[in-house]
């Protein structure tokens, strides 16, 4: 197998650590620009501040002058109330970016959320969400998939069922006293034993067939999986 090839937990832990990178280094950009917009902006009163110190130290005597000083003073007036609305518009920005922000962090933890299941559906192989006894047809319905399986095949996996379902575990000697009608006395490990053993060959071998190997007609057998997904060492 090539050195280079990385496995699906390695490639997961990546994403993982990247998707916290990634929203850390966001975090930290937003508030750097926040911070050095406000920072850089002109102080609103500047102009105010400035006509009103040329008004104080000028000797004004002619009405022309005075007109100017009240133009100048308008003019501040109304540059402070555009820094002011320069303001406002960048603080809608920001929130704006923090929500679309958040909105991405949703969908980000949402995808890990998703990857941990992913995770979790590898390890335990086949997950169980649907499972149906069919004793009149004798077949076994396991999520999308149908097995046919024999009679005592089906008692054995109906007790085992029932069992799950009062959330207690039998013995070999239980279980082939509750199918064969004996006293437990009258039973022994090894049949219960038995009895189990031939259940899980037989539905391993057509869950095999239906998962893994595939019978193509009048012309042999192949893996049913992906070219990409085989490693051999």
């Amino acid at each position: 197998m090539p050195e280079n090839s990385i496995s699906v937990s390695e490639a997961r832990r990546s994403g993982t650590r990247l998707v916290g990178a990634g929203i850390a280094a966001i975090v930290v950009i937003l508030i750097t620009a926040a911070a050095f917009l406000f920072w850089t902006l002109p102080d609103a009163n500047a102009f105010n501040a400035r006509v009103e110190r040329l008004f104080v130290e000028s000797d004004l005597t002619t009405q022309a002058e005075i007109r100017l000083l009240e133009i100048l003073a308008q003019s501040g007036t109304a540059f402070a109330d555009t820094l002011a609305s320069y303001r406002m518009v960048i603080f809608v920005l920001l929130i704006f970016a923090t929500a679309m922000l958040l909105a991405a962090l949703v969908f980000l933890v949402m995808l890990v959320t998703l990857n941990r299941r992913m995770a979790q559906i590898e390890r335990t192989g086949i997950q169980v969400t649907s499972l149906l006894i069919s004793r009149e047809e004798n077949t076994v319905y396991l999520n999308n998939m149908d097995f046919k399986l024999t009679p005592a095949a089906m008692e054995t996996l109906a007790v085992l069922a029932e069992s799950r379902l009062d959330d207690e575990v039998l013995s070999g000697v239980q279980i082939e006293a509750m199918i064969s009608g004996r006293d437990i006395s009258d039973c022994d490990e090894a049949a219960g034993a038995t009895r189990i053993k031939r259940l899980r060959d037989a539905l391993g071998n057509q869950m095999v067939s239906e998962l893994l190997v595939k019978n193509i007609a009048k012309k042999g057998y192949m893996l049913a999986i992906e070219k990409d997904v085989i490693q051999m060492v």
